[in-house]
């Protein structure tokens, strides 16, 4: 599954830590190589936010799916990322 980063959500990242950005990264290589990335993925109920999340430590990774591609709609500290 590939994965792309849709809207304010780039900006969103880049606003991020140097090594959050790295961690977030390379968790979701790790998690977009698996034969079953939505096995990392925890289904959230408010799609206001997308459908899924991924947690990476203090960080969230929320996103859609749509033709096996992770369309990645929010990036942020676990405390500011649902408001």
């Amino acid at each position: 599954m590939k994965y792309d980063f849709k809207g304010n959500s780039i900006k969103e990242f880049s606003k991020l830590p140097r090594k959050a950005q790295f961690q977030i990264m390379e968790k979701l290589e790790l998690y977009m190589s698996a034969s079953n990335p939505l096995s990392f993925a925890e289904h959230l109920t408010d799609f206001e936010f997308g459908e899924y999340r991924f947690r990476m430590g203090d960080y969230r990774v929320a996103f859609d799916v749509k033709n096996d591609v992770a369309k990645i709609l929010k990036v942020g500290h676990r405390k500011d990322i649902y408001k």
